[in-house]
């Protein structure tokens, strides 16, 4: 018997090609709550095939964190545990037993891994821990975009391996609104050091790399700015974007500032180790990976670049050994 009372709750604009899938493996739950925010194709229809509470909602102008709140809203109030999830996820089977193993009365918050990108065979490729399980009150969403949940209060939080969520995103999507509000967050809240930290990387994205320059250094500035994995990860970026400014210069010296960050990470000594490459280097190339190799520990970060876990070292060092003769 359940010892809680378990509910899903879920935005959805035009996911008639995940619905089904998803609805399968979020129906452990007690309760399924989604709010659509003006689907054109067949969402609406399907999500009605199945026991699921289906509100709608217009939200202009939009914004992450205002149809997720409403979203939330909807949640019964005898609701114990929420679970926030999107319908291009999915959880493995067994996740709801595994999830009452774990929390306890006074729990506000559940970690669990999620998989944001597997291969063709569902293998990870690239995995981190979530926190979008939280208890019924005393949440909010914030930021326009990259939102998350802000707690009123001490928390209590768990965590459980078992729970595993996988992403399989729609790659046809834009995320041409993504640019307009994170320069809408930050202009919100100029102390925002997780959404400078994407705003600049957005800027690189659009290939804005004085911007993108500009801003990540802004990010570095932060007094909030204390998380090594993501101020190393800045680092890197600029270094990207002096290298397409053709400042090698500069790029070498911000590749050496980013390994001194966070020297535990693979990824600085693995973007050094192109950098190197493409300039002709390759002994120091050699040198770099090899150096990268000696981090043996896979850190479950989102910031942990797909290159630097996979077989791409060793084809790097190949090929740099070739030229070497």
């Amino acid at each position: 018997m359940s010892k809680y009372k378990v509910c899903v709750y879920a935005i959805c604009k035009n996911e008639d090609k995940f619905i089904d899938r998803w609805y399968n493996s979020m129906k452990e739950a007690d309760d399924i709550v989604v709010l659509d925010t003006g689907s054109s194709d067949n969402s609406v229809k399907l999500l009605k095939k199945y026991n699921i509470s289906i509100y709608q909602k217009i939200i202009t102008p939009w914004r992450f964190d205002v149809a997720r709140n409403i979203s939330m809203s909807y949640i019964p109030r005898d609701t114990d545990i929420c679970v926030c999830t999107d319908l291009d996820e999915v959880f493995t089977p067994g996740w709801r037993d595994a999830l009452e193993e774990v929390w306890n009365p006074d729990t506000t918050r559940c970690m669990y891994i999620y998989n944001w990108k597997l291969d063709s065979n569902n293998m990870p490729l690239i995995s981190f821990y979530y926190q979008k399980i939280h208890s019924l009150n005393n949440f909010k969403w914030i930021n326009p975009v990259h939102e998350i949940l802000k707690y009123k209060g001490l928390e209590s939080t768990v965590f459980s391996n078992k729970i595993i969520l996988n992403h399989y995103p729609d790659t046809s999507k834009s995320r041409s609104s993504y640019l307009p509000l994170l320069e809408l967050s930050i202009k919100e809240d100029k102390k925002n050091d997780r959404n400078m930290h994407y705003l600049g990387r957005e800027y690189m994205y659009y290939k804005e790399y004085k911007k993108a320059i500009k801003t990540l250094k802004r990010h570095l500035r932060l007094k909030l700015s204390t998380w090594k994995d993501e101020r190393c990860a800045s680092m890197r970026f600029i270094c990207r974007c002096y290298f397409f400014l053709g400042r090698y210069d500069l790029a070498s010296k911000w590749f050496k500032k980013a390994i001194f960050e966070a020297p535990y990470l693979r990824d600085s000594y693995m973007k050094y180790a192109f950098f190197k490459y493409y300039t002709g280097k390759y002994k120091d190339s050699i040198n770099l990976c090899l150096k990268a190799l000696e981090v043996n520990n896979n850190q479950m970060t989102y910031i942990n670049e797909l290159f630097s876990n996979n077989l791409t070292i060793y084809d790097l060092l190949s090929i740099c050994l070739f030229y070497c003769g």
